[in-house]
């Protein structure tokens, strides 16, 4: 498989960070979901919030190397048998999933600095405190957290159910090249 992008399908870096990263958001929210409701005499108690950090942190650094990506080794061009409001649809959703996925990663960052502290990553270095102390930013930068790890996860959701709307019943290879098969 070649590494960069094809006007017929995705290399194999767009696809390991594609799929990656989808990982990482499934994986992200399903720890944020089991850790809120963590009592306070849980052993994960404290270990969860930092994995899910970690991680979101990690995650952030992957998708800053993905719009990298994006721009060195654009992706194939869509498909011609798109009509114009599929093509719209693509454009609107892919943007929304990229926006919103670094604004759900900025207001986690914001929650965790609240109180001017850094945030460890995997305990092997610190990721400084650099926004702190603003009116309510735990709680408002909660808030915005919340509502857009739901919002990123059910646009997800219908990201995967338009591939397979696309490979099952439009018989399109959108999927295929996703997948590193060419079209």
């Amino acid at each position: 498989m070649q590494l960069r992008n094809s006007s017929s399908r995705y290399g194999w870096v767009s696809i390991f960070m594609h799929w990656g990263v989808a990982l990482a958001v499934v994986g992200l929210f399903a720890l944020g979901l089991w850790m809120v409701g963590l009592d306070y005499y849980s052993t994960w108690r404290k270990d969860a919030p930092d994995l899910h950090k970690s991680v979101g942190l990690v995650l952030f650094a992957v998708m800053l190397l993905r719009v990298l990506w994006r721009l060195i080794s654009p992706p194939p061009p869509t498909l011609a048998s798109y009509d114009r409001l599929t093509r719209i649809g693509a454009k609107v959703g892919h943007g929304f999933l990229y926006v919103s996925l670094f604004a759900v990663m900025i207001a986690g960052y914001l929650i965790s600095t609240a109180d001017g502290v850094g945030i460890p990553v995997f305990g092997l270095f610190e990721v400084p405190a650099l926004i702190s102390g603003l009116p309510d930013q735990a709680d408002l930068a909660g808030e915005i957290h919340f509502y857009l790890a739901w919002a990123l996860v059910i646009v997800s959701g219908l990201h995967a159910l338009a591939a397979l709307k696309h490979h099952f019943i439009d018989r399109d290879v959108t999927l295929a090249r996703m997948l590193g098969r060419k079209a």
